[in-house]
């Protein structure tokens, strides 16, 4: 089975990085369904780190506000949700739901810790991009803010960092830039 044109296009093609929004709220719903989409995205021994904050109250965004970049301000203060995705370092501690032999290996294990919950975290954040796509969002995922206020504000108390964060909402597509270009497939990629 593959995926027909109009998904690709959904998904891919004709998607684009949003930095204007409609004055359209975004329902509690869609957002579950799109992380109910990007939960089942594999992720290594099923360990499931992300850890996702959705800020949508004005006083939510009042905190968000000074921890971003100049640049990221406008579009994240008129956006009708920023997602927070984040990861966590205590992810092991649900393992014994979702693996078969728990989550002991990681107990210790630092830098495994730190490594797999960032480049599953990730992984998982690239889901759930896919996933909001796909249930009707635009997205506007961006890194140009303070990691460190973030967490303090957002995961004060908790093993839970930061990684990037998403606008989510209906985009205003009078506002995108052309898209820039990409490499080719001789570029990036090899045989061997």
């Amino acid at each position: 089975m593959t995926a027909d044109s109009h998904t690709l296009d959904l998904m891919f093609r004709d998607a684009r990085t949003y930095v204007a929004w409609q004055p359209k709220p975004v329902d509690d719903e869609v957002l579950k369904r799109a992380y109910d989409l990007a939960k089942m995205g594999p992720t290594s021994a099923n360990c499931c780190p992300m850890r996702v904050v959705f800020v949508k109250s004005k006083d939510a965004k009042e905190k968000l506000k000074p921890c971003l970049d100049a640049g990221n301000v406008d579009k994240t203060m008129t956006a009708p949700v920023t997602a927070i995705i984040g990861y966590d370092l205590e992810f092991y501690k649900k393992m014994d739901r979702l693996w078969h032999s728990g989550g002991k290996m990681f107990e210790g294990k630092e830098e495994l810790i730190k490594t797999t919950a960032f480049r599953n975290g990730t992984l998982q954040g690239g889901y759930f991009i896919l996933a909001a796509r796909a249930v009707g969002l635009d997205c506007g995922p961006m890194s140009g803010f303070d990691n460190a206020k973030v967490d303090e504000v957002f995961f004060s108390g908790t093993k839970i960092k930061s990684n990037f964060l998403c606008n989510l909402g209906y985009g205003d597509a009078s506002k995108l830039y052309p898209r820039g270009p990409r490499l080719e497939f001789d570029e990036v990629c090899r045989f061997e």
